[in-house]
């Protein structure tokens, strides 16, 4: 794959543009605690987000606990403490100023609705033209029809785009609708050894990566 400087960014939320584990937390342990369970660590959090709200329960709590009531008391939680202390990473404000919103995405597995609210609550919304939820699609990541209806919504071809993520998530839908990857190494998931096209230690790398038009 050539690796000419893609033109479309589709980025990840959590892990990728946000640090958003604390609220995650938080709203976990609340949970927890109306279910009689014993508190959660924000590392151990941080070792079972990126598949949606349904799997985090399950890993948190175990499957054979799980009740999907769960799910709707957990994301009525989680929407009260939604930015709380969730803020984005060092550099990725910069990087947003340097690109134009027609040319990037969000496509998270968070459920639209609060990734909607989280994007404007922290005043990141008119960075992207294009914002995909776990809930938008019949499939989402690491199915790569939500990149697909990206590039498409984007009017982006392939070969000029890149999925940026921290999960091996964003990386298996990126490559499966063919366009280039990112691995952000300092976010929350592990790449589960598919190697990207590209790789960002920190966030302020991605600056460097895709310096854009407007630096």
């Amino acid at each position: 794959m050539s690796l000419s400087q893609p033109e479309y960014l589709l980025f990840d939320l959590d892990g990728t543009l946000v640090d958003s584990v604390r609220d995650l937390t938080c709203a976990l342990n609340l949970l927890g605690t109306e279910l009689g369970q014993p508190p959660l660590s924000a590392a151990r959090v941080r070792t079972i987000v990126g598949d949606g709200a349904t799997k985090l329960i399950k890993r948190a709590f175990g499957e054979e606990n799980y009740r999907r009531e769960q799910l709707f008391r957990f994301l009525e939680i989680y929407g009260e403490h939604l930015i709380d202390t969730t803020r984005c990473y060092p550099g990725i404000e910069e990087l947003l100023d340097r690109h134009p919103a027609e040319k990037l995405a969000v496509i998270t597995n968070k459920p639209h609705r609060l990734t909607v609210k989280l994007l404007e609550g922290l005043n990141l919304a008119k960075h992207f033209k294009v914002v995909i939820g776990g809930d938008s699609y019949p499939q989402k990541k690491p199915d790569p029809l939500p990149v697909q209806m990206a590039l498409e919504r984007l009017g982006a071809p392939a070969a000029n785009a890149v999925m940026i993520g921290d999960h091996h998530t964003d990386l298996h839908s990126g490559k499966g609708a063919g366009i280039a990857t990112c691995f952000c190494a300092y976010g929350l998931g592990e790449s589960g050894g598919l190697i990207p096209d590209y790789r960002a230690r920190n966030s302020t790398d991605l600056l460097r990566l895709f310096p854009g038009n407007r630096s």
